[in-house]
């Protein structure tokens, strides 16, 4: 008689609400997505964008420092104990990719329509060296590297948008 492994229990089921460093690793609540909990949390870090996209140029560059540092911080300790490498559900690093991406977008609905777009395509086609850094970088620092880099090719390609027209 022969068994089969036990099936791989979904990320989202090892939700932990009384630990601070899960809320911020599951993008306060919208990685916990049943399905596409990438595309939720890049859509739950709007709000929050919007709230930063006043700010002068170095407070904005503060913010995504310090939203880097603590993403670090709390993705990398959360994947620990949950034991998967970079779990869907772990989604803060969609919101500090797509907070990137519009540091360099024009103002309006429009440009945060396009910037999420143009996040969610690098972030999902994953090209080098976006694939790279989410093959080859552990922990924290690789769960956020491959979606900063993902952030700022889509930057690049907005900000040539925005330039073109």
């Amino acid at each position: 008689m022969t068994t089969s492994p036990a099936p791989e229990r979904p990320a989202r089921a090892g939700f932990d609400p009384r630990r601070a460093h899960h809320w911020i690793a599951f993008g306060l609540g919208s990685g916990l997505a049943p399905r596409a909990p990438g595309t939720f949390g890049t859509l739950a870090a709007i709000p929050l964008y919007l709230l930063f996209a006043g700010l002068s140029w170095p407070f904005y560059v503060g913010v995504l420092v310090l939203a880097t540092g603590i993403g670090i911080w709390a993705c990398g300790r959360t994947a620990r104990e949950l034991g998967l490498h970079d779990p869907s559900a772990i989604v803060w690093d969609e919101f500090v990719g797509f907070w990137l991406t519009m540091a360099v977008a024009p103002a309006g609905w429009g440009w945060i329509l396009v910037g999420f777009l143009l996040f969610r395509l690098f972030d999902i086609w994953k090209p080098w060296p976006v694939r790279l850094a989410d093959r080859h970088v552990e922990g924290g620092l690789g769960i956020m590297l491959d979606d900063l880099i993902a952030g700022a090719m889509a930057a690049l390609v907005l900000l040539g948008a925005a330039w073109l027209l």
